[in-house]
Formats: structure tokens, C-alpha cells, sequence
């Protein structure tokens, strides 16, 4: 009897993981589309529509700024959307710069039906590169990439590479990205359940783990570079992004925003991201240092 009842415990037990297992794997690769609108009043801008392909397309905020004074993309993080980047177009604009704000591939308004932690986001991102190329011509262009939007980036390769880049809290490689996260919520036994999740990921998305290694794309990527990342973030540690800075081709620099964990940088010391961001891209966009 004893045996039996064992027997039936451990495969509910079984069950049940399975059932948890599966479920992560949908909850993490399902959209996160919502309605966003307008702009605010107090931010002139307008939407646009862009076509990343036949039936698919992001949707953003575009607002013109001072004629030759450089354009910035601003890309989101994972299940947010453009609006997560309004307090930094404001800073941009005020400076000059035009910006544009999109929605990645399967946030906000844009189409998509999975989340693919950058891959077809990349599409996105080229899409968006074409619009300012085309609505700006001449203009040189940076883009702010956050989490998500700095892996979309680089894994879009844009051709020819845009003239600044700063990359904030992104993950090395897919497989770093599930176990640091992992291990934060269960401990050791995350490296256990890692593998059981990215094995569903091509289930899911028809994307491979071997696709997202944005680290492996950096010695060959040809911007300036700007990694920042906080100290104590778990999601993706200071070691991983001291790695990402060393992967990077020239020209490169590195801030590290001391106590700050896997949050927004700008929101947590603004003033400092302000002045950092703007010196970084006065350099690269304007040559005024």
C-alpha cells in the first residue's frame, strides 16, 4: 500500500513540474500587446506605422528634432513597450536629437505572436534603422537599447552600422539569461529546470538557443559602444557584462551604476545617465568632444 501510494505521489509530483515547466515557457514567450495611442501632449511627436515584412510591422512614436544634430532609437525592454522609453526621448529631445520610439515585435501595438528575446524583435530594429535612414537622410544615427531592445539590436546587425550604441542590462547568451533568473527564484536546483525551459524554446518560437548569443555578435559589430549595467543586478551579472565590454571591438566604454539592480538606469540616477548618454552620443553623433 505504501508503495502505491509513493508510486502515485511521484507521478503527480511529475505531473504537476511538467505542467509548471510547460506553463513558464508559455508565459515568458507569450505577447505582451496592448493599446498605447497617442503621444502625450507635452511630447511632440507622431505614430507611425512601419512594415518589417508582408503583413507584419511595428507601430511608434516619431518625433523630428533640431535638422543635423542626430537621431536616436530608443527599444524597450521585455513585455513593456515604447513608453517605457518616453522620460529618455524627453531628455533627447530637449538636447536636439530626433527620436523614435517603437514597439518591438510582439509588445505594445506592433504585430507578433510569440516573443523570441530578439530575434525576430531584430527585425524590428532594422525596420526602424530603415525609417530614420529614410525620414533623415544624412543624419547620423545612436541607438538606446534596454534588456530586450539592446539584444534585438545587435542581433539585427544593422548594415552599415549606425554611429552609436549603448546596450544596458542586455544578457550574454539565452542559455545565461534563463539560469541567472532561475537560480534567483529556486536556488541551485534552477540549473536543473534551465534546460527542461530552453528546450521548449524552438517548441514554442522556432527560434534556437544558438541564435541568442548577442556576445558572439560584438567583436565584429562596428559601433561605438556604451555597455551599462547595474552592480547588483542578478538577471544579468556584473561578471556577464564585464564580459559583454570585453567581447566589444573598439571604440568602446563601460559604466557600471553602483547599487542599481535589474532596473530602469535612467529612472534610477537620471542625472547621471543624462549626462553620461548625452557626452556619449555628442561624440559619436555630433564630434563636439
Amino acid at each position: 500500500m505504501f508503495q502505491r501510494r509513493f508510486l502515485i505521489t511521484a507521478a503527480a509530483s511529475l505531473v504537476i513540474a511538467a505542467a509548471l515547466y510547460f506553463g513558464a515557457g508559455e508565459l515568458l514567450s507569450r505577447p505582451a500587446l496592448r493599446p498605447i495611442g497617442e503621444p502625450p501632449s507635452d511630447f511632440p511627436a507622431k505614430v507611425v506605422r512601419i512594415d518589417t515584412a508582408p503583413g507584419q510591422f511595428v507601430v511608434g512614436w516619431f518625433a523630428p528634432g533640431e535638422q543635423s544634430r542626430g537621431a536616436v532609437l530608443l527599444l524597450h525592454g521585455i513585455r513593456a513597450d515604447r513608453t517605457q522609453m518616453l522620460r529618455r526621448a524627453r531628455f533627447l529631445a530637449r538636447a536636439g536629437y530626433s527620436t523614435l520610439l517603437v514597439d518591438l515585435p510582439a509588445h505594445g501595438e506592433s504585430s507578433g505572436s510569440r516573443i523570441t528575446f530578439g530575434a525576430r524583435e531584430s527585425a524590428g530594429v532594422l525596420a526602424a534603422v530603415g525609417f530614420l535612414r529614410r525620414e533623415l537622410p544624412g543624419e547620423r544615427l545612436g541607438i538606446i537599447g534596454v534588456s530586450l531592445g539592446a539584444a534585438s539590436t545587435l542581433l539585427s546587425r544593422p548594415q552599415p552600422a549606425v554611429d552609436a550604441v549603448v546596450i544596458e542590462s542586455m544578457y550574454p547568451t539565452i542559455e545565461e539569461a534563463v539560469n541567472d533568473r532561475l537560480r534567483m527564484r529556486l536556488g541551485k536546483i534552477g540549473a536543473v529546470v534551465g534546460p527542461v525551459l530552453l528546450w521548449q524554446l524552438p517548441l514554442r518560437t522556432g527560434v534556437a538557443a544558438a541564435d541568442l548569443r548577442p556576445i558572439e555578435i560584438l567583436p565584429s559589430f562596428g559601433s561605438p559602444l556604451l555597455v551599462a549595467s547595474g552592480s547588483d543586478d542578478e538577471h544579468t551579472t556584473w561578471a556577464e557584462t564585464q564580459r559583454i565590454y570585453e567581447a566589444a571591438g573598439g571604440p568602446k566604454e563601460i559604466w557600471q551604476v553602483l547599487r542599481a539592480k535589474h532596473v530602469d538606469l535612467h529612472s534610477f540616477q537620471p542625472e547621471e545617465y543624462e549626462r553620461r548618454i548625452l557626452r556619449f552620443l555628442s561624440k559619436y553623433l555630433r564630434n563636439e568632444i
